[in-house]
């Protein structure tokens, strides 16, 4: 689209916004008409620790999000010289779970309690028995579960529980729902119905007769949408939250709200069967999208949907690159003690190149990269540990690649329960974040371990507001039932341009001979922890 073109579609509502509140930064993003981003506008925040809880304040959301859309707007106005006034439609993506709760009058019970917040082990781990389900800490009904156990007196006064995402849209379209993939992390769903699993909710309802509570689960619990269906439009007074400065119309459409583990998907063009995606880079989680479901529990595995309803295996692991990156700042400070300049990118570079010239098992060196816990291995603490034999090939390659390897080792005990045991089959992994932005290797070390092919594609770091506006495309021009896998094919990312690797079988085996070096060691690493305090 020329200058021209992108100014025309701009005044006349041409476009679509999508913006997504994650946990350090609110991004806006405008696309048009070919899908490809227009303009930006971004804030920064942060999460804060009051009273034992993780929370934001709901101002600092308003603020927030009104920063970002005026970010937008001055980026449109700067590049183009129009003024943002209208979009065909709107889409609303957050971090996923946690606890809002709200009384009849709309009021927030009790601050809002983050996906970080580790408070609810009791009611997770009875939920969890009760549904012969893996029911996380961070889930929403874990937290209102807590809460009833906590004897919490604000409890009996709920009348509405959403997420931070649910929130944020009821307020701009007055409609209490959200999509199935964000709603997947509040409850169990049931993807024959693509609605929350029924015998659960009353297995849960059970459990609330004994409290004489004046409402059921059932009636607190936003509605399920899936992507494509209509949710709501913006409201005059949702317009004016949105931008104070008038400026933005009413009546907008809005797209299912969803969570960030559902846009990464859409991001990613990961949302039909047997495709999956990993995001690697301070933590590091694979999203597998299944044919069926898993056959039994597996407290390793999260089980969440795709926007449209589909099964999805979520193995997530604490540590990625916390560890690896430590190691490059201490040559960094090498090379300046020596009077060498260098940049840092140039020396990850350098550095991950290197580890290409290594063993392909690593020479018999170690690592573990646990900053914090693994729950996968059943750490509640870690100790970054690095650790060898008189024997082992103690080189700067070897000692590359052992740490990248190490940022993935807990992830592969994850996915190795799906491989291994339920025979899940993928075609292709698609691979974003900082693992892989050196090119080739990242991607190398990824194939050896996963044992499938690795894409990377030039789109992957747009990131989640860019998938909520794909997601909010979707709802506005799909043609007829066009599956969203297929509209994102051959609409979205038709012609995209990426690279793959196949799994080099020396990789695999020199990876496969590492990960039972990781595993046999792992008393090392417990010891560590409670050795060093």
């Amino acid at each position: 689209m020329n200058q021209k073109d992108i100014q025309k579609a701009i005044e006349s509502g041409k476009t679509v916004l999508g913006i997504e509140l994650g946990s350090t930064r609110i991004k806006a993003v405008l696309i048009g008409e070919d899908h490809m981003p227009l303009a930006s506008g971004s804030h920064e925040w942060e999460n804060q620790y009051e009273n034992g809880v993780w929370t934001y304040s709901l101002d600092a959301v308003w603020k927030g999000l009104q920063e970002s859309y005026q970010n937008l707007n001055k980026d449109v106005s700067e590049k183009y010289g129009v003024t943002l006034k209208t979009v065909g439609s709107i889409g609303f993506s957050a971090m996923m779970h946690g606890y809002m709760a709200f009384d009849k009058d709309g009021k927030l019970l009790v601050p809002f309690r983050t996906w970080r917040n580790t408070m609810t082990g009791q009611a997770a781990e009875k939920l969890t028995d009760l549904f012969q389900f893996n029911i996380p800490q961070r889930w929403s009904i874990a937290h209102l579960y807590q809460a009833l156990l906590n004897k919490e007196s604000h409890v009996e006064d709920i009348s509405h529980q959403t997420t931070l995402v649910g929130y944020v849209h009821w307020k701009l379209t007055g409609q209490k729902v959200l999509g199935i993939g964000e709603a997947s992390g509040m409850f169990p769903i049931d993807s024959k119905i693509n609605n929350y699993d029924a015998r659960m909710i009353e297995l849960f309802n059970e459990q609330l007769k004994a409290e004489n509570l004046p409402w059921r689960l059932e009636d607190i619990l936003p509605k399920v949408l899936v992507a494509g269906d209509a949710a709501g439009v913006l409201t005059e007074e949702g317009a004016k939250l949105l931008d104070p400065s008038g400026q933005l119309q009413a009546g907008v459409p809005l797209c299912p709200p969803e969570g960030d583990a559902g846009t990464g998907m859409v991001a990613t063009n990961s949302v039909a069967e047997r495709t999956g995606n990993v995001s690697a880079g301070t933590s590091v989680f694979a999203m597998i999208v299944l044919e069926k479901a898993l056959s039994k529990l597996y407290p390793e595995i999260d089980m969440v949907t795709t926007p449209t309803g589909k099964p999805v295996a979520m193995v997530h692991a604490n540590n990625c690159t916390s560890d690896l990156n430590a190691w490059v700042d201490l040559f960094k400070e090498f090379t300046e003690t020596l009077g060498v300049e260098i940049s840092e990118s140039k020396l990850f570079e350098m550095l991950f190149k290197k580890s290409l010239e290594g063993d392909m098992d690593g020479g018999g060196l170690l690592a573990y990269n646990y900053f914090s816990g693994e729950s996968i291995t059943n750490f509640e603490e870690g100790r970054p540990l690095f650790v060898r034999t008189p024997e082992s090939r103690f080189t700067l390659a070897n000692f590359m690649r052992v740490h990248l390897f190490s940022a993935l080792g807990t992830l592969k005990l994850g996915m190795d329960i799906l491989f291994e045991q339920e025979k899940v089959k993928i075609d292709q992994l698609l691979g974003h974040g900082g693992f892989f932005k050196t090119k080739d290797v990242g991607q190398k070390m990824m194939a050896a371990a996963m044992n499938v092919p690795v894409s990377v594609m030039e789109t992957a770091g747009e990131g989640g507001a860019w998938g909520i506006a794909l997601l909010a495309s979707y709802m506005l021009h799909k043609t007829g039932s066009q599956p969203l896998e297929a509209y994102l094919s051959e609409k979205v990312f038709a012609g995209e341009k990426g690279s793959t690797m196949a799994p080099d079988q020396k990789d695999v085996d020199g990876f496969a001979a590492f990960m039972e070096r990781y595993k046999s060691g792992l008393g090392i690493e417990r010891a560590a922890v409670e050795g060093l305090k």
